[in-house]
């Protein structure tokens, strides 16, 4: 393995592990914001979860299933921060209402992990493997 995927999954690795820290180090504050059927508490510990998982997929299994499961994860994260934070819809289904138009430091942190994973997987993802058409 070269130098660059390295150092790509180095970066996404990292940007995952911030990612699944702050979610968890906030989930107990969230708890309390739920539908009938999730808190968005439990939404943050699936997300941190999950993370963690993409984060050891980058960095043991390196394959490009992986590498797409992590950017997925990543990738959603951002969708959520950046929706909820300039979106009001309410509550979603089975999804409680999560509009918070606050910037505060976790919250930035979280976007800058995801942001980043994010940007050191698309390569990963998007490049062509060996004895690929």
């Amino acid at each position: 393995m070269t130098v660059i995927p390295v150092a790509l999954r180095t970066v996404a690795a990292a940007g995952l592990a911030v990612d699944a820290y702050i979610h968890l180090k906030l989930a107990h504050r969230y708890d309390p914001i739920s539908s009938s059927v999730v808190s968005q508490g439990t939404l943050f510990r699936i997300e941190a979860g999950a993370a963690i998982v993409a984060a050891v997929l980058v960095v043991l299994w390196r394959r490009r299933a992986g590498d797409a499961f992590a950017w997925l994860t990543a990738a959603a994260g951002l969708a959520a921060i950046l929706f909820y934070r300039y979106a009001n819809p309410g509550a979603i289904g089975p999804l409680p209402n999560m509009y918070e138009p606050l910037w505060y430091a976790d919250k930035v942190w979280a976007l800058i992990g995801q942001g980043a994973a994010v940007v050191a997987l698309t390569p990963l993802v998007m490049r062509k493997r060996k004895g690929e058409p």
